[in-house]
């Protein structure tokens, strides 16, 4: 093994050195923030001083900030917040989510399903991204909630989320956003996009695990996902995971003082290692945008025909390279992405298929020694499999 290069980041991110310094400097503020004591209080102030800068990234209020353990608790708070509706016989008993959505997403609205909602997926184009006017012929005013993620997580789309929020406001539904993907690669504001709730957690731009947020605008409802105490104005029970919230915050200030410049070197690599790959693999499709307006900068996603995505991931493995053959939370399953599948791809490309997904520590040498490896891994298991064709 040459080198270690690291292109799942859509995955998870490596905590930022600034991240885990900040953590270690303020660890003195362990106390518990509920309390009135001194060591409480200045634990608060920390919190509220995360809160502050969650607020200041996503263009929102403070007070409409909610903690929780990261977007998959989020969004499963969103569709809980209707959960009881259609029993109680509101007519809005429909949810309309994407069909590329993150699988907190689409597994939340199939436990909806059980409670009396109809859920109806909008299809995409072949680059993954939905289709407004089939979005507009899905609505009437039976229609709750309409979900669509701000940026895919494995192909990188970026999706018409102020469109998609219009439509879902005339006809007076709510409008919910997983942007977890897109925080600190691309801008993310509230009101632009129309949001009445966001989702996203911290680990996917270089803060801890285990923690996240749920942006809720004021005057929509918000039901308790987890009941217990008096925390997060009694909507999000449990005591407060100091450490985990000063890192947010930091990675939170980090992602909002380079976000142009960060965006611009992502997409670099991902343009190098494109062409890269165009030139000096044949056949080769790329998946999603190659726009960089409608395209997450760091994310490529690519099919190689005649050779198994599983089968690639293991072979680069052994040269120090780790990549991811869709999304991380469908990792052990042999079904091909469901995400490239809905966008029009075959099963068999979507089995071939391969995300390479960049973040602050890569670099262009990184690129180069993908290139290097990656032809000739693509040869051998192509040969492979015509011989045993």
């Amino acid at each position: 093994m040459d080198r270690y290069v690291y292109l799942d980041n859509n995955g998870t991110t490596r905590t930022a050195d600034e991240v885990l310094e900040f953590m270690r400097e303020n660890s003195a503020l362990y106390g518990n923030a509920s309390s009135m004591h001194t060591l409480g209080r200045n634990a608060a102030a920390g919190i509220d001083w995360a809160r502050g800068r969650v607020a200041s990234l996503i263009g929102a209020e403070p007070e409409e900030i909610y903690f929780t353990s990261g977007a998959t608790e989020s969004n499963n708070t969103v569709f809980g917040i209707f959960r009881d509706r259609a029993d109680d016989g509101d007519k809005r008993n429909r949810i309309v989510i994407s069909s590329v959505e993150h699988p907190a997403s689409i597994e939340s609205a199939k436990y909806l399903r059980k409670k009396g909602y109809r859920v109806d997926l909008c299809p995409v184009d072949h680059s993954g991204r939905v289709i407004v006017s089939e979005l507009e012929k899905l609505m009437d005013d039976d229609v709750a909630l309409v979900s669509i993620m701000t940026g895919n997580n494995e192909t990188g789309t970026i999706q018409p989320v102020a469109e998609c929020a219009a439509v879902a406001h005339r006809h007076g539904a709510y409008f919910h956003t997983d942007a977890t993907q897109a925080i600190g690669k691309i801008p993310v504001n509230v009101d632009d996009s129309g949001a009445d709730y966001l989702s996203l957690s911290a680990h996917k731009f270089y803060g801890p695990k285990g923690i996240g947020v749920l942006y809720a605008r004021k005057g929509v409802p918000i039901l308790p996902y987890i009941h217990g105490g008096h925390q997060e104005k009694g909507m999000r029970a449990g005591t407060y995971n100091n450490q985990a919230i000063y890192g947010l915050g930091k990675a939170v200030e980090l992602a909002e003082a380079g976000l142009i410049e960060e965006h611009d070197r992502l997409w670099e690599m991902r343009e190098a290692l494109r062409k890269g790959i165009e030139e000096k693999i044949p056949d080769v499709i790329i998946n999603g945008s190659n726009d960089e307006n409608l395209c997450l900068p760091g994310t490529l996603n690519v099919s190689f025909p005649g050779a198994e995505g599983e089968s690639i991931l293991l072979y680069l493995d052994l040269e120090g390279i780790e990549v991811s053959t869709g999304s991380a939370c469908a990792t052990g399953s042999l079904e091909p992405s469901y995400v490239l599948l809905a966008s029009g791809l075959d099963v068999e490309l979507a089995h071939g298929s391969v995300r390479f997904s960049f973040g602050r520590y890569n670099t262009m040498e990184d690129v180069s020694y993908v290139l290097e490896k990656l032809p000739p891994i693509i040869s051998r298991i192509r040969a492979m499999s015509t011989r045993r064709g």
